[in-house]
């Protein structure tokens, strides 16, 4: 069993940062790979970002390249998203993924409830 907890969604003007983090409780030894997704009111589901249980294999959605950062502690079972220059079409309900690969798409098998991202303008 798989459980994800983001936090640190909120509001923000544009051009600010804000950090998400996700904590993964898991009662396996498997080596899950973990990611994020975003979904805005009206809007299909887009793949923000994904890495590797090791760390060595990144991705990240084109609409969020060069301005957000994943990152993950194994020691903590914790994931961060590091966003940087925000913009409002970042407003969405972010949720934290985990799966044995990288999906870069939102068809991840474990998904946390997700937190809110609003930005203004």
């Amino acid at each position: 069993q798989v459980e994800l907890a983001e936090s640190g969604g909120g509001s923000a003007q544009a051009g600010d940062s804000l950090r998400l983090s996700c904590i993964l409780s898991e009662h396996t030894f498997n080596a899950y790979a973990m990611g994020w997704l975003r979904q805005a009111p009206g809007k299909e589901c887009e793949f923000v970002a994904g890495i590797s249980w090791s760390g060595e294999s990144i991705y990240y959605g084109d609409a969020v390249k060069g301005r957000f950062t994943v990152s993950r502690d194994r020691t903590k079972n914790t994931m961060y998203l590091q966003m940087n220059s925000l913009k409002p079409e970042d407003t969405a309900v972010y949720y934290c993924v985990a799966d044995t690969a990288i999906v870069e798409e939102c068809f991840w098998d474990n998904r946390g409830k997700g937190t809110q991202v609003t930005v203004f303008s």
